[in-house]
């Protein structure tokens, strides 16, 4: 058994940049502008800590704005967080932490509310005035609040949005995160990033502060087609791997099971539709019309989503097929209009009309259900880096995240990072220290290369020789440009799109170390070599960091799952036993 140990000043890895050429100053800055930064960042302002937020591209523009399904908690009537947390438990199959899962169902009421209170506009019944709850894959219950029908994430951003301007907290916009700053205790002091356009910074610069809140968002964009928009590129799990921290259950990528087929060649973002589709009451049928999961598991259609997508990819292996359908017809166009207007364009856009015809689905790569590991206040093993929604690992997803979990989680986690920080004030840390950068950039059209050979080799169906191939095709990315860069003392060049290469790359290569280490089949982890779960061996998270002596080695260690909250600070040294 192992515990986290206190991390060093970093691995000594930095992203090939130049020196900032400008700086703010700041108690608090937050990384990102989805539900999770965003709350974050004003539940900081209002402890009065002044905060800074900066996000890749425009305040609106992550992943939050593209949750169509809704928000779960346990808000209707007969409803209890105990259910709630069952269900969750469930999905995570076995790997969930409990007393995470149990924060966020009962802190999760309350904190909706709260999002209300900040201007939310939630849809309501005409009758009664109440939130209109809705079902999704894995509930057992009306849990799902939802927004606009199917815009649920653009009105929770909107919201948000509207609330920071209005706290007025200072945001910096177009701007990628680089890497940490760290003192020569390995605390953190601050963040340098890259501002992309025109405004009142331009170039690299950095953010000087005690607190740094990754709120990046996930890593979709290390596949090829993916539901996630394209800045999703793991910027927050590979500047926290840098930094010395640890990330937890990589493997565990969910790939969402009814994504819009736009045919076998597509690539990047792809339209999702969602959850809440089936939770109304369609089928998922083959071309003949067949409904295949019933029968399959109690909920057919809606099964937690790892086994519907388990099912999709089993009907479209038996009959040879690149698709199956999702079929609404019976909704009729009234409902389709008002119920799911933004999933009925995206159809519509791309020639599907689902008031008439079925609609062509398959799997996609969509959530990180790991990312890099906290406590249940959100701090990673580096003294003052915290992290919160999807690139967190928290515990509460374990295996396989329950639908609408993840918006709710970014709330409750958000909050409780900014009642730590307001409690503790993390301590005044000295500059950061300078560190060489060391590992070779990646040419910008690596991207391209990395996605192709992580959806080969460890996409849905994953096998012992798909991910070896997958870690050989990888590692000769790395070793080409660190030969290059031995040869004549030269990398690609510095720049928004080789630094993005270079990070998914990395989570590439965790990603895949993590999945050849878990020799099992759980939850959105599929082994076609190892099918059935094994509790007696694996029931425990996978713990990776970057070696500090190997730049090249990727150093995995487990632990017991029971162990999974007990990041502390100050933290203790590593023993194992």
């Amino acid at each position: 058994m192992s515990t986290p140990g206190a991390a060093a000043a970093g691995t000594g890895i930095r992203l090939h940049a130049p020196a900032p050429g400008w700086a703010l100053d700041a108690d608090v800055v937050v990384v990102g502008s989805g539900v999770a930064g965003l709350t974050a960042a004003l539940r900081c302002a209002a402890a009065g800590r002044s905060t800074v937020v900066v996000t890749k591209a425009r305040l609106d523009d992550g992943s939050t704005r593209w949750a169509q399904g809704g928000i779960a908690a346990a808000l209707g009537e007969g409803d209890t967080p105990e259910q709630h947390l069952d269900d969750t438990l469930v999905a995570g199959a076995g790997l969930c932490d409990g007393e995470a899962v149990r924060l966020l169902v009962t802190e999760g009421p309350d904190a909706v509310r709260r999002l209300i209170a900040s201007g939310a506009r939630f849809d309501t019944s005409a009758e009664t005035g109440e939130i209109e709850l809705t079902r999704e894959g894995g509930h057992h219950r009306r849990r799902i609040a939802h927004a606009g029908g199917d815009a649920t994430g653009a009105e929770i951003s909107r919201a948000l949005v509207e609330a920071v301007h209005a706290a007025g907290i200072r945001t910096v916009e177009n701007a990628l995160v680089l890497d940490l700053l760290q003192d020569a205790e390995g605390r953190t002091a601050g963040v340098t990033l890259h501002v992309m356009g025109e405004g009142q910074h331009d170039g690299v610069g950095a953010v000087h502060a005690p607190a740094v809140i990754l709120a990046t968002g996930g890593m979709g964009q290390v596949f090829s087609a993916t539901t996630n928009p394209s800045v999703s590129t793991g910027d927050g799990v590979a500047l926290a791997l840098r930094a010395g921290a640890e990330v937890s259950d990589l493997e565990f990528v969910q790939f969402h099971p009814t994504v819009l087929f736009l045919g076998p060649d597509a690539e990047g973002q792809q339209p999702l539709v969602s959850e809440a589709v089936r939770g109304e009451g369609a089928h998922l049928v083959d071309a003949d019309g067949v409904r295949f999961m019933v029968g399959a598991h109690e909920l057919a259609e809606l099964a937690p989503r790892d086994i519907v997508a388990k099912g999709i990819m089993r009907r479209m292996q038996e009959q040879g097929a690149q698709h199956m359908y999702l079929d609404a017809r019976h909704f009729g166009a009234g409902m389709w209009e008002q119920r799911f207007p933004t999933i009925l364009a995206a159809c519509r856009a791309h020639g599907i009309d689902p008031v008439t015809e079925p609609i062509p689905v398959a799997p996609a790569a969509h959530y990180a259900s790991g990312g890099v590991r906290t406590d249940l206040h959100g701090r990673t093993t580096v003294p003052g880096l915290y992290a919160c929604g999807e690139v967190a690992c928290t515990g509460v997803h374990g295996a396989n995240r329950l639908a609408s979990n993840s918006l709710l989680e970014g709330l409750v986690f958000a909050e409780r990072i900014a009642e730590d920080i307001a409690r503790t004030r993390p301590a005044g840390t000295g500059p950061g220290i300078p560190v060489p950068s060391t590992g070779p950039l990646q040419p910008a059209e690596a991207r391209q290369e990395v996605q192709r050979i992580m959806t080969e080799g460890a996409g849905v169906l994953r096998s012992a020789a798909s991910l070896r191939r997958a870690a050989a095709a990888l590692e000769d990315l790395y070793a080409a440009a660190l030969s290059a860069q031995e040869a004549d003392g030269k990398t690609a060049v510095p720049g928004t799109e080789t630094w993005e290469a270079t990070n998914l790359l990395c989570v590439a290569r965790v990603l895949v170390a993590a999945a050849l280490r878990r020799e099992e089949t759980r939850g959105c982890h599929w082994r076609e070599d190892f099918p059935d779960r094994d509790d007696a061996a694996w029931r425990r998270h996978l713990v990776v960091r970057l070696s500090a002596t190997e730049k090249r080695a990727l150093v995995v260690t487990t632990t017991d799952s029971a162990d999974f909250p007990s990041v502390q600070h100050p933290l203790s040294q590593e023993q194992s036993t």
